[in-house]
């Protein structure tokens, strides 16, 4: 008798069952209910499509110090090169140095297709710095696409700016709609001159924020939004904020966690407000993906990132650096886009290959019984290209992918400390490790290229069976290879199996 696997809401549990394709399928499916024109724009931009965000590199430029809001998760930190996170800088920029360095990195990482302004303080609080460097960049570099992220308090102003500048894609950071509960998130805007405070502030950046969304897609603008979970504050207000932002023309909504430590000396960190755990985030995610599409690989980047999303190569082209640089753009042009073709053949082919095996999942297992199996979630070892790629012990972070018999979804990416860090102490290696196990509480496998002994060991101990068994294979296709064979050798058991046992 052939296996079926049903997709379901298994009580409580995370499933992949009741969602949309374009919501929270593959970045083909993600993709596949926009115009052909969004699609376009978005099919190389690591920041708004999934997929690409294994390819294709991007980098930010410090340009704007300045900022016309507080909000209680932020404190700016400059000349900073040991925390990775928004609001921090190692190097504040003129537009001319800007645009130097961009030319640098497109030069020496071809697959760099974006730029970014996003800090460290509000683009659009330095105009000025801000449109110099697109301006420049539009001229000097038009093969580079250009992004700007914004609280949206100088939003309408600075629309038409924008769109003379070929800036089609903006980001929007919207933590509320409603002005009471913006006033415990932030403390103060500086508006016309004047410090604004509480719930008077709250609604000004609020009804700015609209018009400026509004504008932009008006205008034909991409219009991704963000939203910081808080919890106690937000969390279950942000469905109410989806839904707004959606129906006034966003395309992808990005809920992120609070990064509330306190040694970033944020109000939030000092005051001891918690950040969210990994499956309260999916929770709100998924909640929020019947009304949006969702943005699930966001890495909360510095104001100053270099690299492919998840790592950071900005020391490698510091001031000092590209100063005695020289660059020939012309011939890096080429280069780029020819390596910008062959990836994009590469994922024309991937998506045809999901196209073609779309209809194969593990109900073509066959084993005697039949049932409905619930979701798992895996972690995944990878240092990019959508492939099992790296060791256990080299990974930094972990992307995490939910199967079940809908197919195969990203969730998002944990944070870890490398556990193979050379000469380090024991103790630094068995905390690293303590570490990674408790930043994978939820996972029932991790795929590597490799593990050591000792980690797969704990790991087993901990519930969290490893396996080095798919090195080198397509990320998605090997996570569905393990659900099979964890539904083949029985340790997944259906619900009908459960609910007969319970009977």
């Amino acid at each position: 008798m052939e296996l079926s696997v049903l997709g379901q809401n298994n009580g409580g549990q995370h499933s992949a069952g009741g969602c949309s394709s374009s919501s929270c399928g593959s970045t083909h499916d993600q993709l596949s209910h926009l115009p052909e024109n969004i699609r376009a724009k978005v099919q190389n931009h690591p920041c708004y499509s999934e997929e690409a965000h294994h390819y294709f590199a991007r980098m930010h430029v410090a340009v704007a110090p300045a900022c016309n809001i507080q909000c209680h998760y932020c404190n700016r930190k400059y000349d900073c090169a040991n925390e990775s996170r928004p609001g921090v800088v190692s190097e504040v920029l003129t537009p001319e140095q800007a645009v130097k360095k961009v030319k640098a990195v497109a030069a020496a990482i071809p697959q760099m297709s974006v730029l970014g302004i996003a800090g460290p303080g509000d683009p659009l609080a330095n105009p000025k710095r801000t449109l110099d460097t697109f301006r420049m960049l539009s001229e000097q570099a038009p093969d580079i696409k250009l992004c700007v992220s914004t609280n949206g308090l100088a939003l309408p102003e600075c629309v038409e700016e924008l769109a003379k500048h070929n800036i089609d894609h903006v980001t929007i950071t919207i933590n509320c709609v409603d002005p009471e509960i913006g006033a415990k998130i932030y403390p103060w805007i500086y508006w016309n001159n004047k410090r604004i405070r509480g719930v008077k502030a709250a609604k000004i950046l609020i009804e700015q924020q609209q018009k400026g969304l509004e504008m932009l897609v008006a205008r034909g603008i991409l219009v991704k939004v963000n939203s910081v979970m808080i919890p106690g504050v937000n969390d279950e207000h942000l469905k109410e904020v989806s839904k707004i932002v959606k129906a006034k023309g966003a395309f992808l909504h990005n809920v992120m966690p609070l990064i509330a430590e306190p040694e970033h000396g944020t109000f939030y960190g000092v005051m001891g407000q918690r950040s969210p755990e990994p499956e309260e985030l999916q929770d709100l995610q998924d909640a929020c993906a019947g009304d949006m599409n969702m943005m699930r690989h966001c890495r909360q980047c510095r104001a100053d990132a270099v690299g492919m999303l998840g790592e950071d190569r900005g020391d490698e082209f510091t001031l000092d650096k590209i100063e005695s640089m020289e660059i020939d753009y012309e011939a890096a042009m080429v280069k780029r886009a020819a390596i910008h073709a062959a990836i994009k053949e590469e994922l024309d082919e991937k998506a045809a290959k999901k196209e073609r095996l779309a209809g194969l999942s593990v109900a073509s297992v066959q084993n005697g019984t039949s049932g409905r199996y619930r979701p798992v979630l895996m972690a995944v070892a990878t240092s990019g290209g959508g492939l099992i790629n790296q060791h256990f012990g080299h990974a930094t972070e972990f992307l995490v992918y939910e199967a079940s018999p809908s197919g195969v979804r990203f969730i998002g990416h944990r944070r870890v400390d490398q556990y193979c860090v050379g000469n380090d102490t024991c103790g630094e290696k068995e905390s690293a490790l303590a570490g990674s196990i408790r930043a994978l509480k939820g996972c029932e496998a991790v795929l590597c290229s490799k593990i050591g002994f000792e980690p797969w060991s704990d790991l087993e101990t901990a519930g969290i069976q490893p396996n080095g068994e798919h090195a080198m294979e397509p990320i998605e296709e090997a996570v569905m290879a393990v659900y099979r064979e964890m539904i083949e050798s029985g340790r997944l058991e259906n619900d009908g199996a459960l609910l007969q046992a319970k009977a």
